[in-house]
């Protein structure tokens, strides 16, 4: 038996005269996954999420939730929907329980069942010791929670959310991307950020996204191991000149890419990208002392999705 993906985009495409902002995207979230939705500004991925919301048409193509086009079936894919902008409107003069129940009253939860679900999603967003609290009174991280909370009230099977973290402290980003991962026990999630180790904690597949078009889909780890076999090796060494050491290690027989940057500290850091099973540890440990370069370190790491992600959409510029 097949099953139908939560989300789905066929061929979908966006025009804005002689602006392509999407180009033939296609890609599909199965029911109960977390999905990063990655790409600079300007890529055209929240291009995709409001036509997925309902808020632009597409130019061709479909999207659909549950199997069903948005643009067909615009009430029944939206009460299957939450979202979560970047931007979040609240009441500040309103209760966090009060601003609930209105909200709970426009989505159209039955009467009989508000009571219910606003406690429903005061709990889910440990907001409960919160409900008699003026909303301009909370703090940031407690806004962002009153706004998931609503988004949470129509227990939606679908959740977009755009930079959920943003502006947060420390504390409040780690209780959110435990929030965030306790939702997905029961919801797809469509997580749009640029904190990428905060995919690579949440999501189990990632889409990216550039100029349009998709170039790159799979899970984080697959991602890390197609640049390289995910391995790297850095080096740090005390020479005025980046250029000089990048020009010097990707000749070392091994070496994909090298990329230098000077230090605050005044030391060169150059990671060396390295080709499939290369180990060339000792050629540029041998490279740096031919050329006199105190060296402060050499180790092996592995790619990171902030690599991946680099390259990909530095290739594709």
């Amino acid at each position: 038996m097949t099953t139908v993906p939560a989300v789905e985009f066929k061929r979908l495409t966006k025009r804005y005269d002689t602006v392509t902002a999407l180009d033939d995207v296609s890609f599909s979230v199965p029911p109960g996954q977390i999905m990063g939705v990655l790409g600079p500004n300007g890529a055209g991925k929240t291009t995709a999420l409001r036509i997925l919301t309902g808020l632009l048409d597409p130019t061709a193509g479909t999207a659909a939730i549950d199997g069903l086009d948005v643009t067909e079936h615009p009430l029944e894919t939206r009460r299957r929907l939450g979202y979560l902008p970047e931007q979040v409107s609240l009441y500040p003069e309103l209760r966090v329980q009060e601003y609930l129940h209105y909200r709970a009253a426009i989505k159209r939860v039955a009467r009989r069942e508000r009571r219910a679900r606003v406690n429903e999603a005061l709990e889910q967003c440990a907001l409960a010791d919160m409900r008699r609290r003026l909303i301009g009174r909370l703090s940031k991280g407690y806004r962002q929670r009153a706004a998931l909370a609503d988004c949470l009230l129509g227990r939606p099977k679908v959740l977009i959310l755009d930079e959920p973290t943003v502006g947060l402290d420390p504390h409040q980003i780690r209780q959110t991307r435990d929030l965030i991962q306790s939702l997905g026990r029961s919801a797809t999630i469509l997580l749009c950020t640029h904190i990428l180790p905060e995919v690579e904690m949440l999501c189990q597949q990632v889409v990216i996204i550039n100029r349009g078009r998709i170039v790159a889909a799979d899970s984080p780890g697959n991602l890390r191991r197609r640049l390289h076999g995910g391995q790297a090796v850095r080096v740090e060494v005390n020479a005025a000149d980046p250029h000089e050491v990048q020009t010097a290690l990707s000749k070392v027989p091994g070496i994909a890419r090298a990329d230098a940057r000077r230090h605050a500290d005044g030391w060169t850091v150059c990671v060396l990208e390295l080709q499939g099973g290369a180990d060339p540890r000792e050629a540029v440990c041998a490279a740096v002392r031919e050329r006199g370069w105190p060296l402060r370190e050499l180790a092996s790491q592995r790619a990171s999705l902030e690599d991946v992600f680099v390259q990909l959409t530095t290739q594709e510029s």
